[in-house]
């Protein structure tokens, strides 16, 4: 999750979302430069959340769908960990008005 903190680069998360890009497409959708976007889509390849496909002479980034299932596993996870620990909270405030 830490590859998404980035606004700018869950910006280009999103934008490959919508369809694979080339770096320089995202660079024309984005205030940041050349360099910048090739260096948020080095951390969401290494986080597995974007592939390169080599197109030509440049790569196209598409999503990762193993990247987003482990993502999905992980929230998956911190939501049952969080419904539980709310389950609990009220079993004691009913306890407590018993």
């Amino acid at each position: 999750m830490v590859a998404l903190a980035d606004p700018t680069r869950r910006r280009v998360f999103e934008l490959v979302a919508q369809r694979p890009r080339s770096v320089a497409e995202l660079t024309h959708s984005l205030p940041v430069s050349q360099p910048a976007v090739s260096q948020h889509l080095k951390v969401l390849r290494d986080a597995h959340l974007v592939r390169a496909e080599p197109r030509g002479a440049s790569n196209v980034y598409h999503i990762d769908p193993q990247g987003l299932e482990d993502m999905r596993a992980w929230l998956d996870s911190m939501w049952t960990d969080a419904l539980g620990s709310f389950q609990e909270a009220i079993n004691k405030k009913m306890e407590t008005k018993e």
